[in-house]
């Protein structure tokens, strides 16, 4: 079972800086105040099609994470390791179209993906989700004016497979619980509940809290261009890279 859900957004700002933005988000806390659960970043690859002109990137994001407090207490601690918070990876791929104005972007998470893997989708356009698709124009094609918005299509997909046959390769966090007796007991534990309801319970539950977790992101993206925008691209980063005490380029 997949349960999804998809919202739509608009930025009051050219589809160039908010794609600027959203590789600066997570730049510091000093820029986005909404970021600081977010411990480093790291660039897997990044590479510009030589034939489509596109930028293909790939980012690794080690963040502070804690499971949902109702997940905590629905699942035993053989499987959660307990409430508290915790440390998790979190795979992002994007591949940007400035010519044709257009990103899209996949964000998914690494840990705990034996009980919860949640996939984030967006697609941001300099055109409205519902004027036409922005990739579809010829390399011919006249040039647009920049429009002054940016329009988002954010999807979630959330799929549990806690309680699938494979539930006993479910990441055990505690050392408390014996290898042999940890499998056994979250096998009870599943069997009495069942595991379709386990699944759809702690799918609904994640979906529930994104909306809290959408706000912030939606907030600390649009802290990030007010910055640009009052500030301008160069001002930020001399001012982010003085704060961290790095030398600060001529040009």
């Amino acid at each position: 079972m997949v349960l999804t859900r998809t919202t739509n957004h608009t930025y009051s700002h050219p589809f160039p800086t908010v794609t600027l933005a959203f590789f600066l988000r997570y730049y510091s806390p000093q820029l986005n105040p909404f970021s600081s659960h977010v411990l480093s970043t790291d660039t897997i690859s990044s590479h510009v099609d030589p034939v489509t002109g596109r930028l293909h990137t790939t980012r690794i994001h080690l963040k502070k994470s804690r499971m949902p407090s109702a997940v905590v207490k629905l699942l035993p601690t053989s499987v959660t390791g307990g409430g508290g918070d915790k440390s998790s990876y979190v795979l992002e791929t994007s591949v940007v179209d400035m010519k044709e104005g257009w990103m899209k972007t996949e964000s998914r998470n690494l840990n705990f993906t034996g009980v919860l893997s949640v996939v984030e989708e967006q697609r941001y356009s300099s055109s409205p989700p519902d004027g036409g698709s922005a990739s579809s124009n010829s390399a011919l094609s006249l040039p647009r004016p920049l429009s002054p918005n940016t329009f988002v299509t954010t999807t979630f997909s959330y799929r549990s497979t806690l309680g699938n046959k494979k539930h006993d390769r479910a990441p055990v966090e505690s050392a408390d619980v014996p290898d042999e007796a940890g499998p056994r007991r979250l096998g009870s534990w599943i069997s009495g509940w069942g595991a379709n309801r386990i699944q759809r319970s702690i799918e609904s539950i994640a979906s529930n809290k994104t909306d809290d977790q959408l706000i912030k992101s939606r907030d600390g993206m649009g802290m990030v261009l007010e910055r640009l925008r009052n500030n301008g691209v160069v001002s930020v980063l001399r001012e982010l890279r003085r704060r961290e005490g790095k030398a600060v380029f001529d040009q």
